[in-house]
């Protein structure tokens, strides 16, 4: 088919979990294949590498600036990259010339959106080496530069993803939750507007993890022993940020958890899945039509208390939840297929966001682009 391209998109997102692969072909429009999907966990030590890596870069104004460890850290979270894209091609009998380009989200230790500073680690040029595949990365930048908040840029693939659910209620809402939880809308007509809603499962993933010594809550099991606190979840639902007539991008540390002693473990994280949930249907309340449908993906919706308490409060506004699976898509996949959808954009000089999307001052395109080069050229 002219114009379509075969891309494959790689996500570390806010939870530092692992890496996402997945393939896509794609006119960077209205034409959208999905193939398969790959992920790649993170070993415990590389996760305390990346925790590293955030507290190194807190001092960055700068962001070419790589302090400590920081570079050293990039190198690797690349070469683990490369790694993770000849797996996925070894398990799927594919060669790298069959792939036009990778799109390479990198890893974020650092978003400033007030200060228009935004900075992933990841070496475009050294992916790009390593695999032989064109790479766009830096996919944030151009937008800052423009007056945007540098994030959501996954709504451009919810868009194209909303023609395809058929006969779908309307308006529907596309929501992310994975460390920072985000949404689209996409309106009857087509209006697309998009922003993070507040906290996903880096509260609770902090929360676990300091009082368990765990990752994360798997499906909510901790959760599901526990009540909700309501005092707590209240002081976080009382934050400015969903009062705001601004929407903001968010940075994980900018909900830090106030939970301290004031709970027990399942109590804690039974608290924190509410407050997830609460905070997308809270943040839904700048929309300016109430969404119809929710469709969720990211690691969240494998909580079933979150998805329950989701469900419960949107039910009070006549809406509807249902996983991204339920819809016909790979929730686990979409936000890597994104990248991929959003690399080809970028060869197009198609726009990468827009005003609705992320304050931008006009829909503006963005990526760097390091051409394929084979390692043992000199």
């Amino acid at each position: 088919m002219p114009g379509v391209r075969t891309a494959i998109g790689l996500m570390s997102g806010t939870s530092m979990d692992g890496i996402d692969v997945a393939l896509l072909r794609t006119d960077g429009e209205g034409f959208v294949e999905r193939g398969p999907f790959l992920g790649v966990s993170y070993d415990p030590a590389f996760r305390e590498r990346l925790k590293t890596a955030l507290e190194q870069a807190k001092t960055i104004k700068n962001r070419q600036e790589r302090p400590g460890d920081l570079a050293a850290i990039e190198r690797e979270l690349t070469q683990r990259h490369a790694t993770a894209v000849r797996e996925f091609l070894q398990q799927n009998a594919m060669e790298a010339g069959a792939i036009d380009v990778l799109g390479f989200h990198g890893q974020t230790v650092l978003h400033r959106p007030d200060e228009a500073l935004t900075v992933q680690i990841g070496d475009g040029a050294l992916l790009a080496r390593e695999t032989g595949i064109a790479t766009v990365y830096d996919m944030r930048a151009n937008d800052m530069v423009h007056g945007g908040q540098g994030a959501p840029l996954v709504p451009a693939y919810h868009a194209a993803l909303a023609a395809n659910i058929g006969d779908a209620k309307t308006p529907v809402c596309f929501v992310n939750i994975g460390g920072i939880s985000n949404l689209t809308y996409v309106g009857a007509d087509g209006t697309m507007i998009a922003y993070d809603s507040g906290p996903g499962n880096t509260l609770i993933d902090q929360w676990v993890e300091a009082h368990a010594g765990i990752p994360f809550d798997q499906g909510g099991m901790i959760a599901s022993e526990g009540h909700v606190v309501s005092e707590l979840a209240e002081r976080y639902l009382a934050s400015p940020f969903f009062t705001a007539a601004k929407r903001r991008s968010l940075d994980r540390n900018d909900f830090l958890p106030p939970l301290g002693r004031d709970a027990e473990l399942a109590d804690g994280a039974r608290t924190l899945a509410y407050v997830a949930a609460a905070s997308i249907i809270k943040s839904a309340g700048h929309l300016p039509v109430t969404p119809a449908l929710y469709v969720i993906c990211g690691g969240g919706r494998l909580n079933k208390v979150i998805m329950r308490d989701l469900a419960q409060l949107a039910e009070e506004h006549r809406a509807t939840v249902i996983s991204a699976e339920e819809a016909g898509f790979n929730g686990d996949a979409m936000e890597a297929e994104a990248w991929a959808y959003l690399a080809v954009r970028s060869l197009e000089g198609l726009p990468l966001t827009y005003p609705g999307t992320t304050g931008v001052r006009e829909a503006v395109s963005g990526g760097v682009l390091e051409e394929a080069i084979d390692a043992d050229d000199p």
